[in-house]
């Protein structure tokens, strides 16, 4: 089958009223295509295979339509709480691939740039999960690859020659020229409690450490506290390319000398941002994109020199335990790469894992300690206690790597909201 140049909606009249589609992370699924699919009511079985859904789509309320996500974002959960036809898989970000290959779907589809002299199009801002299935579903005579292909989507490179972010036209069943954007992710709020963290985690961070930081304020937060400061010559190898990063870059700070894999560049597998950061990403060779089974390997996170990674959680008790994608057992995000990351940076005695969080929250007008005793029924660990190394808190950096339960549960007592410390404290001396 030569490669078809149709519109979003005639592409979409390609799918069966009972079939299947397959849809990258986040800022690799093509927006334009999923809403022209919402156009449709004829749907008898439409099973959708995804994760962080970056807009809400008509396509989801259809009755016949079920979406499958292996991370959620405010769309999913949105979905989830108006009873929609949506489950959540657990897994994490390398285990997704695996999902994705073992399901099939019978269509995949994909963001990109459109083609270059060439004929390649930049698979932009994801490598991720399904670069494998979307060759696969390619080389398929019984599937469908289609391409939403956007002038405002940046070009960006990969790991040339086996990981090169690229898809001829040639390997497209269909390309549909769009004028989609990319998600404009904001950077959270900073307070003083973010401004706080970022200051009792600076101190970890040595000239010449690889950094990855995570998803969410704080993580971002620390990035740009980072590019103001007076340390530098970092190096970046990271899931999720941010903001935080990019003005690390734009200070100054970046140089990847001292990385011992994958030097003289920064390292990711997705970003999302703003449009400054798509801006500036256009065109760069100094940001490589790869995919997850390279990105996330807790082997190549740990042959890294120095390697510094940062991300959040919601809970943390006084074993070491981190709920970081549900509360009180109802899904809130996913596992994505958290566990990788905090796992491979520690397998070296150079490296350290930031754990940050803010140490209370209100709910209902009722304030709440995110540092207890044990966790409640219901709740699910993300990361176990056997990988901690640093919680940080705004009132301090426990480091709890090698302490026996009690000294850790002590240590980690003592960073909580001073409303909730000495419970806390008193429950650590009977452990």
């Amino acid at each position: 089958m030569s490669t078809q140049h149709l519109s979003l909606a005639e592409a979409a009249a390609l799918l069966s009223p009972t079939d299947s589609l397959g849809l990258p992370l986040g800022p690799g699924q093509p927006t334009g295509l999923v809403h022209a699919l919402g156009e449709r009511n004829d749907w008898e079985r439409l099973d959708v295979l995804g994760a962080m859904l970056v807009d809400f789509y008509a396509l989801f309320d259809h009755p016949g339509v079920h979406l499958s996500s292996t991370f959620y974002g405010p769309a999913e959960r949105i979905y989830r709480d108006a009873r929609r036809n949506i489950s959540y898989i657990p897994s994490d970000f390398r285990r997704f691939s695996t999902i994705m290959e073992a399901r099939r779907p019978r269509v995949m589809a994909t963001m990109a740039t459109p083609p270059d002299d060439n004929g390649f199009m930049s698979l932009s801002l994801h490598a991720g999960a399904s670069v494998g299935e979307l060759l696969r579903a390619s080389a398929d005579p019984e599937r469908l690859l289609i391409v939403e292909a956007s002038e405002r989507f940046p070009r960006t490179v990969g790991l040339s020659p086996e990981h090169p972010h690229r898809l001829h036209v040639d390997d497209a069943d269909v390309i549909c020229i769009s004028q989609t954007e990319p998600v404009n992710l904001a950077d959270g709020v900073i307070g003083e409690i973010e401004l706080a963290i970022a200051s009792h985690a600076q101190r970890f961070v040595v000239d010449g450490a690889t950094l990855q930081t995570g998803f969410g304020a704080v993580p971002s937060t620390i990035a740009s506290v980072l590019a103001e400061g007076d340390g530098g010559d970092y190096g970046i190898h990271s899931e999720m390319f941010t903001n935080g990063l990019m003005r690390l870059h734009q200070a100054g700070k970046v140089t990847n000398t001292h990385k011992d894999l994958f030097e003289g560049y920064s390292l990711a597998t997705f970003a999302a941002g703003t449009p400054d950061l798509y801006e500036w990403l256009d065109g760069r060779d100094d940001i490589r994109f790869g995919p997850v089974s390279i990105v996330n390997s807790q082997e190549l996170i740990a042959a890294n020199h120095a390697m510094i990674t940062i991300n959040g959680a919601i809970e943390v008790d006084l074993w070491g335990q981190v709920a970081a994608d549900s509360i009180a057992g109802i899904q809130f995000s996913g596992v994505g790469g958290h566990e990788d990351f905090v796992a491979g940076s520690g397998l070296e005695l150079e490296d350290r894992s930031l754990i940050c969080l803010p140490s209370s929250v209100t709910v209902g007008g009722e304030l709440r300690s995110r540092i207890v005793a044990r966790m409640g029924p219901g709740s699910i660990v993300t990361t176990p206690r056997h990988h901690i190394d640093v919680i940080i808190t705004e009132f301090g950096a426990a480091e709890v790597r090698g302490l026996d339960t009690r000294r850790r549960a002590e240590a980690l007592a003592a960073i909580a909201h001073p409303a909730f410390r000495d419970e806390l404290l008193a429950t650590a001396a009977g452990l």
